[in-house]
């Protein structure tokens, strides 16, 4: 995909109704990128274009076998016993296709987690709540042993708000499994990451 078919790609997606935060998600960007894709229109605002990557895995997410296999994968990086972990949480949206199959392997429940950058549109931040919402129609992981499961770790902010959510219902996070990491994080708040696939930029 080029750098024109993911600006068209943006501004569908904000066309569509979707938030900021929610087409930063879509398109894999930090939410930074998303808000500079969607209103870049002269040279000098082109000129300011931020230092991230896109990564585009709908091969992966159009096939249940591969998201099978790929969950299966994430699967094998699971170092606690599997019989200790009640949960698997799954973030949305991307999280989600991915957490299912892995709480199918381990036997454990599923859970889900809306983050607030779903929320999320240029100047309303503050007046947002800091933690994630857990959705009523799956599992509750208050006071569980839980794994949590994502696509794609941009600045890490999504995952520190979900283990912050956890914690604040005494939720134990044993670990985050991830596709792929763009920001190289190996823990957060304790929480060990474990990711299939890092970037890494040689600048």
């Amino acid at each position: 995909m080029s750098l024109d078919e993911l600006v068209e790609k943006a501004n569908q997606l904000k066309e569509k109704g979707l938030k900021t935060g929610s087409i930063a998600d879509e398109l894999n960007v930090s939410k930074k990128t998303a808000k500079w894709l969607i209103s870049r229109g002269t040279k000098e605002e082109r000129a300011k274009a931020p230092k991230d990557i896109f990564i585009e895995w709908d091969e992966i997410g159009k096939s249940s076998k591969r998201l099978k296999l790929v969950s299966s994968a994430l699967c094998d990086m699971i170092s606690e016993p599997v019989e200790d972990i009640d949960v698997v949480v799954g973030i949305a949206i991307s999280g989600i296709p991915l957490s299912f199959p892995v709480a199918e392997k381990i036997d454990a429940e599923l859970a889900v987690i809306l983050p607030r950058k779903q929320r999320w549109d240029p100047g309303d931040e503050s007046k947002i709540e800091k933690k994630g919402i857990i959705s009523p129609n799956f599992a509750n992981p208050e006071g569980k042993r839980c794994i949590i499961v994502d696509d794609i770790i941009t600045t890490g902010t999504t995952m520190e708000e979900t283990i912050s959510s956890l914690n604040s219902i005494d939720a134990e996070p044993l670990s985050a499994l991830v596709l792929l990491d763009k920001h190289g994080i190996n823990n957060i708040d304790g929480v060990p990451v474990k990711s299939l696939l890092r970037v890494g930029r040689v600048e």
